[in-house]
């Protein structure tokens, strides 16, 4: 049995030398053979120094340079794409996923499951993220066309045959939670409290957590659309509901006599005017995605790998 690691880091110098010590502690205890791929995500401080000099150590510990960054969910998928084990796992960087219970989600990949996925019983995080976070779950799991468990991450372990599957999806915009989903087979959930950031600051920033969410809203689900059909047929069945109400006031009273009311025209105006943009908003979350697909580019370009073969 071979173990693949599969690590995106993006500006990570503080905690490599104590994830690597974790690491290489579980992995050398489970007495097998094991590859750690260490994606470098574009950093520009120290993270590519600190690898290579890991490499020299470890032979074992491989590392793939991208030209610049492409983004975490992308990272991952390289990650993925350049594995070589019978079963692969992928952590964050930061320390908040332990590397310690990995074998709990080994031993439960020996049940006959294609997927361990973590589950965050707990996170030691600020109350306004730990907020945000739930809300998008619990909005993404009503609304996906494919069952996403509440609370888990990209934080699993996964059998070679789900490995392959998901290195076969073609496209650009990745949410590998969702793919993961959307892919079936096996799988089961383990929880975990996820730990605060051992060192430095976090790289997902309000933007980033935000192409995320989009990521897995519009890649995984028509609600959006739906809605904007809905809401659409409201506004169309008011419409007409006020045309018929100013034929009656026009023609039946003596209303019109007076100047209509300025704050009801304003009112009007502003609903349309909000739900077409709110519509087109919607539409060109979609059509950006499509235009991604269509053009065709490389999911990620790769300055350097060292220690692959």
């Amino acid at each position: 049995m071979k173990y693949s690691v599969v690590l995106p880091v993006y500006n990570e110098e503080e905690n490599l030398p104590t994830l690597y010590k974790r690491i290489i502690k579980v992995l050398t205890s489970l007495k097998a053979d094991y590859e750690i791929i260490f994606v470098n995500d574009g950093s520009n401080d120290k993270t590519k120094n600190i690898l290579v000099n890991l490499n020299k150590k470890n032979p074992r510990v491989k590392i793939i340079n991208f030209s610049r960054n492409f983004g975490h969910q992308t990272a991952v998928s390289a990650g993925l794409q350049h594995t070589s084990g019978e079963v692969a796992a992928i952590l964050d960087a930061d320390l908040q996923d332990p590397p310690e219970i990995l074998p709990k989600f080994f031993a439960k990949l020996d049940q006959g499951f294609d997927v361990v996925y973590a589950v965050r019983k707990k996170r030691k995080e600020n109350i306004i993220k730990v907020m945000a976070y739930s809300l998008f779950y619990k909005l993404l799991h009503v609304i996906a066309s494919v069952n996403i468990p509440l609370d888990s991450g990209d934080f699993c372990v996964l059998s070679q045959r789900m490995v392959k599957t998901i290195n076969s999806f073609p496209e650009r915009n990745r949410f590998v939670r969702g793919l993961r989903s959307w892919a079936g087979f096996k799988q089961v959930g383990l929880e975990y409290e996820r730990d605060q950031r051992f060192a430095g600051e976090s790289k997902y920033g309000l933007r980033k957590m935000l192409k995320l969410a989009f990521d897995g809203i519009f890649s995984f689900s028509f609600i959006p659309l739906q809605i904007m059909f809905f809401l659409g047929s409201i506004s169309l069945a008011l419409s007409l509901i006020g045309s018929l109400w100013a034929v009656y006031m026009r023609f039946f009273t003596t209303a019109y006599n007076r100047v209509p009311g300025f704050a009801t025209t304003i009112i009007l105006i502003m609903f349309v005017g909000g739900l077409q943009l709110f519509s087109i908003g919607v539409m060109g979350e979609y059509l950006r995605r499509i235009y991604d697909e269509v053009k065709q580019r490389p999911l990620y370009i790769i300055e350097s790998k060292v220690g692959f073969e």
